[in-house]
């Protein structure tokens, strides 16, 4: 019972007290029934009047109370969550929450208050660690510096850093992905061959020769980081004197690989955002014609991994849809078709859970365009639709403008309706959802399919 809405249990009680209310006349009519010894009739329409009464009335009163209260109590939980576990939202709407009395403004009080305690406590601490950033940069501007191709690598192999040499080398044979199994880069011998080795001899450093999956050998050293901080590869660099842009994320160390993905904790998880444009709105017909996505990991956006291409339909697109994502015959003649860019997209996301805005839609053209190829795309998926319901109340409007003005997030007019800027948008909203869902004790992405699966009579879950 403690599982279920606020509004579906008032719904519930109020369904309980018609049914008593029923079962109270038909006893008392009843009993003047067994009195009376008169004709049965005239007892069964006072019944029929009393029982359509009575469930009118209660319906009546049910609607007012849904109106007025469950609906303004879900959304003022609601907009206390986003404020105190996801560190943002809109201000708390006074005006739909009237009828409650001081409530209201005691939340919208707490939450200022909690907003104002957070900010002091965040200006303090940034004004404690500006040293530490300080020393930050400069250690970055020091690797960045070394003219060896860097990565670090944690102990199951993931990748935790690069720098803008690796990246070249990585994305000669798949998209640079930070989180990434290394092996998905480099044949494993040499490099398992070498950390037993460094075991066996106890050391820390040694020289070594590596073999990329397309065959290219790369020389240069591996190193050990220490226990429990994985390993370091320095290879020699495609070309000494480019920049060193540096990606990375430490505290990718301490994720432990649970067994399954839905034991999976969901900071824990990668996930690509994405989005498309499309020549129509018929995924049986119609066909892509751009694809945008970016990567979260570790619950933030990785700057610099990116996948955006336009995509040739082999049609013309209806001029309709070009007003609406600006994408002409023009801009895709040269571009690739949508089994090409379905299968670049596939190599981009792998590993990762899929999520989009209204998932459904753009999955139906990303699985139809990569058909030809063998292309499932059976990655697990999250929908930022039944994510706001989750989070928001089914009653709520859950467009990606609704949901980007709620959690404030600015989409820039001229990146709205294009597939980069959706998914950007749709990235920077599942940020926002993901630790107020946490705040609420949903922990693993086996959790947040149990609560998205009361909502699917908005949008189908796409997980099977």
């Amino acid at each position: 019972m403690t599982k279920l809405s606020l509004r579906l249990r008032i719904l519930l009680f109020f369904a309980l007290l018609a049914c008593g209310g029923l079962v109270i006349a038909a006893g008392g009519l009843g009993m003047g029934y067994r009195q009376a010894g008169g004709e049965v009739s005239a007892f069964v329409t006072a019944f029929v009047v009393t029982a359509f009464g009575f469930l009118a009335l209660t319906a009546g009163i049910w609607l007012l109370f849904d109106e007025n209260v469950a609906k303004p109590l879900e959304r003022l939980a609601a907009q206390m969550r986003a404020r105190a576990h996801g560190g943002h939202g809109a201000e708390i709407d006074l005006d739909y929450a009237k009828y409650l009395g001081d409530l209201a403004p005691a939340a919208a009080a707490v939450t200022a208050k909690l907003s104002d305690s957070t900010f002091d406590t965040a200006a303090l601490i940034a004004q404690q660690t500006a040293a530490l950033s300080v020393e930050k940069d400069r250690l970055e501007a020091i690797l960045t510096g070394v003219p060896v191709a860097v990565m670090i690598v944690s102990e199951a192999h993931q990748l935790i850093l690069y720098d803008g040499q690796s990246a070249d080398i990585l994305e000669a044979e798949a998209p640079a992905r930070l989180n990434a199994p290394l092996f998905d880069y480099f044949a494993p011998g040499a490099i398992t061959s070498a950390l037993t080795e460094l075991d066996r001899r106890d050391a820390a450093r040694q020289a070594i020769a590596v073999k990329t999956r397309s065959g290219t050998v790369l020389t240069g050293h591996i190193r050990l980081m220490g226990e429990g901080a994985g390993y370091m590869l320095m290879l020699e660099p495609l070309d000494p004197e480019a920049e060193r842009p540096l990606t990375y994320d430490f505290e990718l160390l301490d994720h432990e690989v649970a067994a399954s993905v839905r034991e999976t904790d969901l900071k824990a998880l990668t996930y690509v955002v994405f989005d498309s444009e499309t020549t129509g709105l018929d995924a049986e017909r119609d066909e892509i014609v751009q694809l945008g996505a970016v990567r979260v990991v570790n619950g933030r956006v990785v700057p610099g991994e990116v996948f955006e291409t336009l995509v040739n339909p082999g049609r013309p697109i209806p001029p309709a849809s070009t007003k609406v994502h600006g994408v002409t015959d023009a801009m895709v003649a040269g571009a690739p078709g949508p089994a090409e860019a379905a299968a670049a997209f596939a190599r981009f996301a792998e590993g990762a859970v899929l999520v989009a805005h209204n998932a459904p839609f753009d999955l139906a053209f990303l699985r139809r365009a990569g058909a030809g190829g063998g292309l499932g795309f059976d990655h697990p998926v999250l929908d930022t639709v039944l994510l706001s319901a989750a989070v928001f109340g089914a009653s709520e409007t859950h467009t990606l403008d609704a949901l980007s003005e709620r959690l404030t997030v600015d989409i820039p007019a001229e990146l709205r309706h294009t597939a980069l800027g959706d998914a950007v948008a749709t990235a920077e909203v599942l940020t926002r959802l993901l630790p107020i869902l946490q705040g609420r004790g949903v922990a693993t992405f086996g959790a947040i399919l149990e609560e998205v699966a009361r909502h699917q009579n908005i949008v189908r879950d796409m997980n099977g």
